[in-house]
């Protein structure tokens, strides 16, 4: 019934999710879908309930899969950069591994998800070398260690040893549904504003000035999984590395405003400098407790939807920070996302789905 057999890795993630509905809704593909507890609303995906850490269990329960398209679209944070790389070079290379073991010749084309700390470095190094923008995927790598270097030469060496094509995607900050993700700016912003409107708070821009004023682009979890499905056809599109972005730019200044009228809350005047979401949040949690009841929302803890630390970094950065697209352009992919619906769209389903109020 299927000429081609996705295998996802991180299927339960803001990427592997959106990526499952997306080849699904194409056609044509089985999914098969690894991570650690079943994904909700994805009951045509099989799941493979897997810690791929494990180099045994990976090997055993990936015998008989035979996938003909790999997309890895996970990543597990370390105390360290050194520890990144060793643990995320590790998960990548045990799956490739299990694919390509004894029987195993199905396998054609693997897609690895990373992002723009490609340019900007890794979490205790970010955005202090303040490289050239736009990002083009030409640049060279930074002489630093970053566990996206790692993964890519892992993806390399089998690619090369089996005669599989590859694509790397690099998406910029990424705007989805996911709930319990580590790096989700758009429902941490939910909650924040939903905080801020129940309470009376100032809904305060937490970033620099460069991120208040300056030129941003973000990239929808849905145009992602688009670009990730055409670079896994597309002759065109193999063995090259591709920045991902919707294709427009936006300044904070005015889509914070446009974010504020969504939850009925008007944007407080800048105060010139950042003023971080961890500040901002960190009485929150009883706060969000209260909504959650007072209005039914479904029992997530506010650390389980809202991940302050990272939106810092992105809102934080002393640098404009856009993604050149003209690679994807070129070679096929026309997609286009407009940002603000980007964001409305998903408070949209957060709001369908009781997450927030």
């Amino acid at each position: 019934m299927f000429d081609k057999r996705a295998l996802i890795v991180g299927v339960t993630g803001i990427v592997g999710n959106n990526l499952a509905r997306q080849l699904l809704a194409e056609g044509g593909w089985e999914v098969l879908g690894i991570s650690r507890k079943p994904p909700s609303g994805l009951s045509r995906v099989k799941h493979v309930a897997l810690d791929v850490l494990d180099v045994e269990a990976t090997r055993r329960a990936l015998a008989d899969a035979r996938p003909t398209h790999v997309f890895f679209c996970t990543w597990t944070r370390m105390s360290s950069e050194a520890e990144n790389c060793r643990v995320n070079g590790a998960m990548v290379r045990h799956v490739l591994d299990a694919v390509s073991g004894p029987g195993q010749v199905s396998v054609r084309h693997v897609a690895l998800v990373t992002g723009t700390k490609n340019y900007l470095g890794p979490f205790d190094m970010y955005a202090r070398n303040q490289p050239e923008t736009p990002f083009r995927e030409d640049q060279p790598r930074l002489p630093i260690d970053n566990f996206y270097y790692v993964q890519e030469d892992v993806v390399f060496e089998f690619a090369a040893r089996n005669g599989w094509s590859w694509s790397v995607h690099r998406p910029h900050t990424i705007v989805g549904y996911a709930v319990g993700n580590a790096m989700n700016i758009g429902v941490t912003l939910a909650v924040y504003a939903s905080v801020c409107k129940a309470h009376g708070r100032p809904f305060l821009f937490p970033g620099s000035p460069t991120q208040h004023a300056g030129l941003s682009d973000v990239t929808d979890a849905r145009l992602l999984a688009r670009h990730l499905a055409w670079a896994a056809t597309a002759p065109a599109a193999r063995n090259e590395a591709f920045n991902v972005a919707n294709g427009d730019v936006f300044r904070w200044k005015r889509l914070w405003s446009v974010i504020g009228g969504y939850f009925g809350l008007e944007a407080a005047p800048y105060p010139g400098e950042q003023v971080p979401l961890q500040q901002q949040m960190a009485d929150m949690a009883p706060l969000w407790s209260g909504l959650v009841q007072a209005h039914r929302l479904q029992p997530h803890g506010i650390d389980e939807l809202a991940s302050a630390w990272h939106t810092d970094l992105d809102l934080g950065r002393p640098m404009e920070c856009v993604n050149d697209m003209n690679k994807s352009r070129r070679l096929g992919f026309l997609g286009f996302q407009d940002t603000e619906r980007s964001f409305l769209d998903l408070f949209d389903q957060l709001r369908h789905e009781r997450i927030i109020p």
